[in-house]
């Protein structure tokens, strides 16, 4: 009993060196940050800063202190957050400075393994290689799948609640156009590999402290959290039915190179997984780039995220601010409606100017993702566009950062910067898109001119199979229905997990939806 006690004491002694180690070091990079003589709002918080603010604001901070501010992160640990277009685009290109921070890390491998969104340098690279195409034909399928559930729902009440629908149809279409797996979640079938997913996003994002302690301290990670067990099982059975994929990809492709077919193989597979696959055998690709099985696996659970989260959140702030404008929403279906077909080719839908504007225009107001966090793998210098003055009264044109500093992209901010759009950043107009300000050229985003799928090497991969899936659910559901919000405005509010979603104020325990009240298009003349 001796001898265990001993250990014990030793262990605690060791963790509670740990501790006071990690503690002090903190201490001394947050007294030594260039950081501190930023301005910034005050900390309202020992334990959390500012990071209860920071799920509210989009713009106050830097209306208020200026475009490059530091704030309190956990425990008084300064980050900065800017809005400086020259500042992002530094950080956003060098991605081997500035890489995403170990706690968001930790959190999205709970969730995605080691898939695309989460490693860095020549890994990620390998990964980015692999070309996403376009698979309108799924898109506007499942669409019309949906419309056609939603006509016999609208014959019983006139409402629907458009979020969860709109999840089970970019579920639906993720499975099929990322591994040819059908999730049958629009006809309400049973899926184990989306019940898996249900349960691994579930418990990865709730709320509890606990995650985050273990995020900040790696050390604690050992520690069995409420739902760790459920989370653990899902992904077995994700990476158990990933390998099934890919075996199942591999027979596919082995038949394409025989010309022939094996059981249900299509002598032409274009699901992603099989592209994946293709690319990475390619002869024209050297050896040590080439991914392992256990690469292309990772690469399931980041499709299901990034074409299934992403795209349904985003379509379904595009329905709301459509509900909300009658002059809009028919404008829009006038040009939808002058197309001869219900199946349009992508060709046809990207022809479409309004619906690209509208697309635009919500991509930038409701943008999915509200910012993204960095940080600093050594001491650099980050020019400013913008020049600030420091809590001193110096004026500065650069920002002197330290390795193991913070920094956050407000997506959502720099989408709606005043100074960047203009007086009415913030009002749904996307008629904005025949003339932009010139000013927004300078926005360094990947698409659009804006933000919403960030910019440079670490760019959202799948932006145009997003925006193609979207622009094909639009089409089909605003030639279908008229749309209205279901409750007032002002009930409805963005809740931040990984994606903005809707939630009402009046019955937040009810979870994420956006309920819509429906009427059939009447097209008699």
């Amino acid at each position: 009993m001796g001898y265990y006690h001993q250990v014990f004491l030793s262990l605690l002694g060791a963790l509670g060196f740990y501790v006071f180690y990690k503690l002090a070091k903190i201490i001394y990079h947050e007294r030594t940050s260039p950081l501190r003589t930023l301005p910034g709002p005050p900390s309202s918080s020992f334990i959390f800063g500012n990071m209860k603010e920071l799920r509210e604001v989009e713009t106050q901070w830097t209306e208020e202190y200026g475009s490059t501010i530091t704030y309190k992160s956990y425990f008084g640990m300064s980050r900065l957050y800017t809005t400086d277009v020259k500042a992002i685009n530094h950080i956003l290109m060098n991605d081997y400075v500035y890489q995403k921070t170990e706690d968001v890390r930790y959190t999205l491998r709970k969730i995605l393994g080691d898939g695309v969104l989460v490693v860095e340098e020549d890994k990620h690279k390998q990964q980015r290689r692999i070309m996403i195409r376009e698979l309108t034909e799924i898109f506007v399928e499942k669409a019309i799948e949906l419309r056609d559930i939603w006509r016999q729902e609208v014959n019983k009440s006139g409402r629907i609640e458009a979020l969860s629908w709109l999840s089970k149809t970019t579920l639906d279409v993720i499975g099929l156009a990322g591994f040819n797996y059908n999730f049958n979640a629009l006809a309400d079938g049973k899926s184990e590999l989306n019940d898996a997913f249900s349960t691994l996003f579930q418990a990865s994002t709730s709320v509890s402290i606990l995650p985050v302690i273990k995020a900040l301290v790696p050390a604690l990670r050992f520690v069995p959290g409420k739902r760790d067990a459920e989370a653990k099982s899902s992904m077995n059975t994700m990476k158990r039915i990933g390998y099934e994929l890919l075996h199942e990809s591999k027979m596919g492709l082995m038949a394409e190179d025989n010309n022939t077919k094996v059981g249900q193989n299509s002598l032409k597979r274009r699901d992603l997984l099989s592209l994946l696959l293709r690319a990475n055998t390619s002869n024209d690709l050297p050896l040590n780039q080439r991914m392992s099985d256990e690469d292309v696996i990772a690469q399931v659970p980041t499709f299901l995220v990034a074409g299934h989260e992403t795209t349904s959140t985003a379509t379904v702030w595009a329905l709301y601010a459509l509900s909300l404008d009658v002059r809009i929403q028919s404008k829009l279906r006038d040009e939808l409606l002058a197309i001869g077909t219900d199946n349009p080719t992508m060709d046809e839908l990207n022809a479409l100017p309004y619906l690209d504007a509208v697309v635009r225009e919500s991509l930038r107001v409701h943008s999915p993702v509200r910012d993204s966090s960095r940080v600093a793998m050594k001491d650099d210098v980050i020019p400013l566009a913008k020049p600030i003055r420091d809590i001193h009264g110096n004026l500065l044109d650069r920002v002197r950062v330290c390795k193991g500093e913070t920094f956050v992209i407000p997506v959502a901010a720099l989408n709606l910067d005043k100074s960047i759009w203009g007086g009415d950043a913030a009002e749904f107009k996307p008629e904005r898109w025949e003339k932009l300000p010139e000013t927004v050229g300078s926005v360094p985003g990947v698409w659009g001119n804006m933000m919403t799928f960030l910019g440079g090497p670490r760019a959202c991969i799948g932006y145009r199979f997003s925006l193609v899936e979207m622009k094909a659910l639009l089409f089909t559901l605003i030639r279908a229905f008229e749309f209205e919000l279901g409750v007032a405005p002002e009930d409805l509010i963005k809740k931040s997990r990984i994606v903005r979603r809707p939630l009402l104020r009046s019955d937040p325990g009810a979870g994420n939806q956006m309920p819509l009240i429906l009427k059939p298009v009447n097209l008699t003349m």
